[in-house]
C-alpha cells in the first residue's frame, strides 16, 4: 500500500538544481513516482518557497517563466491552503519543539493533508511528529 507523501520545498528545488545531479535525479523519481500514484501532496507555502528559490537562489537561477510553468505543473496536485488555525498551530509547534516558524507550518500542512510521509531535509531524518514520518530522500 502506498503511502501520501507531502513534499517539503527542499526537495522539490533540486528538481532544477543542475549542480546536485544525483539529488536532481532522486527529487525527480520521488515526484514521478509519488504523483503518478496519486499520493503526492504539498502546500501554498511550498509552492511560494519553490518559486523564489529557484528563480532566486540558485547558483544558476531559473528564468522566471520556466519558473512559473513549473509552479503551474505542481499545482496540478492535491494542495493544502494554510488557514488561521493551521498558523497557529505553527506558532504553538514552533515554541514548543523550538523549530523555526516556517517548518513547524510545513508540519502542520503535512498532518492536515493525511500524509504519512514528510520528505525534507530540514527536519530530523527518522523522526516521527503526530504519525507523520520525516524522511530526508537523499540519506543513502
Amino acid at each position: 500500500m502506498s503511502e501520501i507523501a507531502f513534499f517539503d520545498t527542499n526537495v522539490l528545488v533540486y528538481l532544477f538544481d543542475s549542480g546536485t545531479p544525483a539529488k536532481q535525479e532522486r527529487a525527480r523519481e520521488l515526484l514521478r513516482q509519488k504523483a503518478g500514484d496519486g499520493d503526492a501532496v504539498m502546500s501554498t507555502q511550498v509552492l511560494q518557497e519553490f518559486y523564489v528559490t529557484i528563480t532566486r537562489k540558485l547558483a544558476t537561477p531559473v528564468d522566471e517563466e520556466t519558473a512559473e510553468q513549473a509552479v503551474r505543473d505542481l499545482s496540478t496536485l492535491p494542495i493544502v491552503i494554510p488557514d488561521s488555525s493551521m498558523i497557529l498551530g505553527a506558532i504553538a509547534r514552533s515554541r514548543r519543539m523550538h523549530l523555526s516558524f516556517w517548518d513547524s507550518l510545513i508540519l502542520e500542512s503535512a498532518m492536515v493533508s493525511g500524509a504519512a510521509l514528510l520528505l525534507s531535509e530540514d527536519l530530523q531524518h527518522g523522526s516521527t511528529v503526530n504519525g507523520i514520518r520525516i524522511l530526508n530522500p537523499f540519506v543513502t
